[in-house]
């Protein structure tokens, strides 16, 4: 129990009449990466959006780094950081003004020296003192999270965090997320690139229809199927083939 960072047990949230979340199971162990698949409207923002105290479940159970999430909002929310699908940056300061601003904020003693291990840190050194509004569509979600990792968060929740990025910045951002991993903290993705899912997860959950329906790593999900032959070489099914293969299987029962 001590090596998760997350755990969720029969977790359910409706909309009015729409049942969203139908019992969703799940743990995430500290300092990996855990990617949760589904298509749009699925629920993947509902689970971040209950797990980072945003709202709250209708049944079920959910902690992070041990805290209840419904009964102890508080001490969750110090120890997590939420990244969303907008990047939440002041473009009118600079980079370093914008990480000197949270670290104020996080009531932190040493603002600037913070601020200027995260510029390092994330390659950003260089257009520090640059308004934000110069900046590319990579830097600025470099920026964005490494304002996120001020106070050092146990659990990093990444929602859908490479939308609207070209593929040079989507590689860049990538090898962040690696990065944070090696370091010990423990991330929390959602996304509708199966690439990305490919590329980071230790483990990957597809989330259809309210439930969690695989989870597993992705060598444990391509075991679900049987790699094709093509040209007497057998061909691994990608992350993609798996996925709508799963989602048929389900819609087809």
């Amino acid at each position: 129990m001590q090596n998760q960072a997350i755990q969720v047990n029969g977790l359910q949230k409706s909309y009015e009449k729409i049942h969203v979340l139908k019992g969703v199971d799940f743990e995430v162990k500290k300092g990996s990466i855990f990617a949760l698949l589904g298509s749009n409207g699925a629920g993947k923002t509902t689970i971040v959006k209950i797990l980072t105290t945003l709202l709250k479940q209708d049944g079920g159970t959910a902690a992070v780094n041990g805290f209840d999430v419904a009964s102890k909002p508080g001490d969750v929310r110090q120890s997590i950081s939420l990244t969303g699908q907008f990047a939440a940056v002041d473009e009118i300061l600079t980079g370093r003004e914008n990480l000197i601003m949270i670290a104020k904020l996080r009531h932190l003693k040493n603002p600037r020296p913070v601020a200027d291990d995260l510029l390092n840190r994330f390659g950003l050194t260089d257009a520090a003192d640059r308004r934000v509004s110069t900046y590319s569509g990579g830097m600025r979600r470099r920026l964005d999270i490494a304002m996120s990792l001020v106070g050092k968060p146990q659990v990093i929740f990444l929602d859908e965090l490479t939308t609207g990025l070209d593929p040079e910045a989507r590689v860049e951002v990538w090898k962040t997320v690696k990065e944070l991993a090696n370091n010990g903290t423990t991330v929390f993705l959602t996304t509708q690139y199966l690439e990305e899912a490919e590329q980071l997860a230790d483990r990957i959950a597809i989330l259809h229809e309210g439930k969690i329906i695989a989870n597993g790593t992705l060598a444990e999900l391509k075991k679900l199927f049987p790699p094709a032959k093509v040209e007497y070489i057998e061909k691994q099914p990608s992350l993609e083939e798996i996925f709508l293969a799963i989602i048929g299987k389900k819609e087809e029962k």
